[in-house]
């Protein structure tokens, strides 16, 4: 079942409208969060609305909005006047003009909606609008308010229903040259562009957000986890960065660890399903109990650090049996493709 819409309203063409919905299609909710509480009890942390010169409480139902003009002098406006000057768009996304989709600009995207029919009444004219848009393979451009506040969006079809997305006004982005004009002005020779095109043809692949992973998400319910059960939360040490000296032999070197044969790597995680809650993402206690007792029964495998570490050193296995020198082509190799692992 979809989530309450955001808006509702209608979606116009010239003269040729339907009520529609407008829906978030993204979602923060199943992100790791936490509240703020009293270190000394234990107890949540509450904020009041508090009048900033007396520090008395201020009911809802008198505060009003607004503007300040300079220190200590404000112009209140009332919730009446606002409404007064509420725009056609408060109700109808008037579509205004159709583009190509190469000319929007980026940095004018702000969040993506859905939009969908309203009822069951105006599907055929949803899907006038849409059809026409796929078929012209162009972006319809409207104007919506939302929050209070008129926004521009841009239309797009999507399967059967339309994607709304929100755009910046030109006043809210800022002027690159602002942050640019500072950057030194550097020839890159033929020979370093070559080798850098090496590189990203050796990394070239296809868009799948399914094989993104939010690591830090990830490391936020590791870290739960382990105080759940008891365990000691020790600091990890932090990688290194390194400065590099001659850019040239860096391109070179990356052209070779890129190229270099790499173990064989697991299939890539599914990306899991949204949780209805965050307790489903975290592990019980109980199962991870199991899983320390099933390592504890199968014989522990040397890790991939230790033996290049081995490697390295040319001591071999941890029989002794298999020794390489130090300076071998699979050491070689062996180090270069997995550098960053002893960082």
């Amino acid at each position: 079942m979809a989530p309450r819409a955001n808006w509702k309203g209608f979606l116009r063409l010239s003269l040729v409208t339907c009520p529609v919905a407008l829906y978030p299609a993204t979602s923060e909710s199943e992100k790791v969060s936490f509240n703020q509480l009293n270190r000394a009890t234990g107890h949540r942390i509450k904020y009041l609305k508090v009048d900033a010169d007396t520090g008395d409480e201020v009911p809802n139902e008198d505060i009003v909005k607004g503007y300040q003009l300079e220190k200590d002098q404000f112009i209140e406006v009332t919730k009446e006047e606002l409404e007064e000057i509420a725009l056609e768009s408060t109700r109808t996304i008037e579509i205004d003009e159709f583009v190509n989709r190469s000319e929007i600009d980026p940095r004018y995207l702000i969040r993506p909606y859905y939009l969908r029919p309203d009822g069951k009444v105006g599907h055929d004219a949803f899907a006038v609008i849409r059809e026409t848009i796929r078929e012209m393979d162009k972006v319809a451009i409207g104007r919506v308010v939302l929050t209070n506040r008129e926004h521009i969006i841009a239309l797009e079809p999507r399967e059967k229903g339309l994607i709304g997305t929100l755009l910046r006004y030109p006043y809210e982005v800022r002027d690159p040259a602002e942050y640019f004009d500072e950057i030194q002005d550097v020839k890159v020779t033929k020979d370093m562009l070559d080798l850098a095109k090496h590189i990203v043809n050796q990394k070239a692949g296809t868009f799948d957000p399914g094989k993104f992973e939010d690591h830090y998400e990830t490391a936020l319910i590791d870290l739960i986890n382990q105080k759940r059960s008891g365990k000691t939360i020790r600091p990890k040490e932090r990688p290194k960065g390194e400065n590099v000296v001659d850019l040239m032999e860096a391109l070179r070197q990356s052209v070779g660890r890129e190229g270099a044969p790499a173990k064989a790597s697991k299939p890539a995680k599914k990306p899991r399903k949204a949780a209805a809650g965050q307790k489903e993402m975290l592990m019980s206690i109980k199962a991870r109990s199991r899983r320390r007792k099933q390592r504890r029964r199968s014989p522990r495998r040397a890790s991939g650090g230790s033996r290049l570490r081995r490697l390295m050193s040319g001591t071999g296995g941890a029989s002794g049996k298999r020794e390489f020198p130090r300076s071998s082509a699979a050491a070689q190799r062996a180090i270069g493709c997995f550098d960053w692992t002893l960082r």
